[in-house]
Order: C-alpha cells, then structure tokens, then sequence
C-alpha cells in the first residue's frame, strides 16, 4: 500500500484506527481516539486517505489537538471474541 507521506505538522503521531468491511463491500475507518471521527470508502487506501482528511478537519479545534498531544499510548492491542 502506498500513502503520500507529506510532512505533517503534528510531527509522526500514531492513531489508532478500527478498519471493517461491511455487508456492501466498503471499508468503514474510525479513529476512536476523537468523537465521530469515522469514514468510509470502497477500497482500504480510499478508506485511509479519508480518514486523513477527517482528521485533519478535527485537529483544525484546539480541543482535539490537546488530545492528540496528550495521547501516548504505551500498548494497543485489538481483541475480538465469539459469542
């Protein structure tokens, strides 16, 4: 997969992101660290450069650039169980 890397200025921060294929094929993106910050799209890189996007609009508020400063995960893992 390739991404344009141009230099951000919120240095190399790493997000967390949630990535499903729903029931029509799409791939629907959310990053759980801001409220609503969620997209979609019909292939994987289509779903990642929008998600970019919306969170470039979500960091234009000086509330969620303290999030984001603020947020140093030490570990993130994903789990999934079967009911």
């Amino acid at each position: 997969m390739v991404m344009n890397r141009k230099a951000s200025k919120y240095g190399k921060a790493q997000l967390p992101l949630f990535v499903e294929k729903d029931e029509d094929g799409l791939y629907v993106v959310e990053c759980p660290l801001f409220e609503g910050c969620y997209t979609q799209g019909k292939t994987l890189d289509q779903a990642l450069k929008n998600i970019r996007e919306v969170i470039e609009l979500i960091l234009e508020e000086e509330e969620n650039r303290k999030i984001l400063h603020s947020y140093k995960p030490r570990e993130i893992s994903l789990h999934t169980i079967t009911l």
